[in-house]
């Protein structure tokens, strides 16, 4: 349900209002019983707020793992390097 901003035409009164889409616009000035006037709003845009993406964007490690799951990914990575290399110089000799 979206909020429609009134502004009364007799004391400046201005004021938002949360009603459906298919509810009357109000006439009547909670303030004074004076004419109100529906204002034109923007509309809805996307609010962001911070520096880039949220941590619930994407799935978390505990903060217990990170150390080890970073561990680990560097000793996979060095075992491959051994291992090419290991292959490159069976190869050359061949």
């Amino acid at each position: 349900m979206p909020t429609y901003d009134y502004k009364c035409l007799d004391c400046n009164y201005t004021f938002e209002e949360f009603q459906k889409m298919t509810d009357e616009p109000l006439l009547e000035c909670p303030s004074c019983q004076g004419n109100l006037k529906r204002l034109i709003g923007a509309g809805a845009a996307p609010i962001f707020k911070g520096s880039g993406f949220y941590q619930t964007d994407y799935k978390s490690v505990p903060a217990s793992n990170k150390s080890s799951s970073s561990e680990d990914r560097d000793s996979k990575t060095s075992n491959s390097k051994k291992t090419e290399a290991k292959t490159k110089t069976k190869d050359s000799t061949s």
